[in-house]
């Protein structure tokens, strides 16, 4: 679980060093919700695979 949020965490970090330097902090933000997105996407399979593999 640890290598699933460290890319959050890196791209959280420069969004706030960006804003603290007063420079534009629109690409970290941008990949955040490209990451949240994409784990929303991935979310009902990887539930459903979980179930369905309890379920046996």
């Amino acid at each position: 679980v640890l290598p699933l949020y460290v890319p959050t965490l890196i791209f959280g970090s420069e969004a706030v060093s960006r804003t603290a330097a007063g420079q534009g902090n629109a690409m970290p933000l941008l990949l955040l919700a490209l990451i949240t997105l994409g784990s929303l996407a991935v979310l009902p399979f990887a539930c459903a695979m979980t179930l369905r593999g309890n379920l046996r």
